[in-house]
Formats: C-alpha cells, structure tokens, sequence
C-alpha cells in the first residue's frame, strides 16, 4: 500500500522538479502552474491515483483479513502498482487510449484483490500467477 501511496505523491515531483522557475512552493495549488499541458496532465495523474488509493487499500485489507493466500495478494498488489506506473507514464506521455486500458486492467486486478477472499478455490489463479 506505501508503494500506491509514494506513486500518486511522486507523480507530481518530476513535473515541480522540471519547471522549478515557474512553480511557487507557498502557492503549490496555484491554478497557473496547471495551465501547461504537462502539469496538467501530471495533476490529473496524481489526482487519479488519490481516487484509487481507497479501494486498492480496502481490498488487500480485506484479502488479508479474510485469510486470502499471502502469495496471491502480493503478486496482484504488485501487478496492480506495475499498472499504476504504466498508467501515470501513459498519462504524462498524453496517451489517451493506453492510459484507459491501463486504468481498466488496474481496475479488475483491484476487483480480483477485493474478491479472492470469496473464491475459496486458488489452485486455478496460481496458474496465472
């Protein structure tokens, strides 16, 4: 979850990091940095991982609570942050189409975590994995 956390924060960082002169750290929300496509598309980046954040926590707390196979949540936690990543580059490099297939795997990995507490039967899913 610290890995879903430090992505969406560090999503911002390079783009501060690039336009130094331009960003204002006592106004960091000043609507004018954003205006640039780049920021802009940074910021949504960012504000989408923010989103996502919850259920991603929620489902691998709850997979842990209900005795899900250790192995297997952390293989699709992993493969959900892989996504994550993918995701924010496609965003930054203004990907429209890979961006939403991205977010759309990320989503039913997310889903998978949330529901492998009531599959009971994980033979099948340590072949995919």
């Amino acid at each position: 979850m610290l890995g879903a956390v430090l992505l969406y924060l560090l999503t911002l960082a390079p783009v501060k990091a690039l336009r130094h002169r331009e960003f204002n750290n006592s106004r960091p929300r000043d609507p004018s940095f954003y205006v640039d496509p780049l920021s802009a598309r940074a910021l949504g980046a960012h504000l989408n991982g923010i989103e996502t954040f919850p259920f991603f926590a929620v489902a691998v707390v709850l997979a842990q609570m209900r005795h899900a196979p250790q192995t297997l949540v952390d293989g699709l936690a992993m493969a959900f942050l892989i996504l994550r990543f993918a995701y924010v580059l496609a965003y930054l490099g203004n990907r429209p189409t890979l961006r939403t297939i991205l977010w759309n795997l990320g989503f039913l990995i997310n889903f998978a975590i949330f529901v492998l507490p009531a599959v009971g039967d994980y033979a099948w899913l340590h072949h995919l994995l």
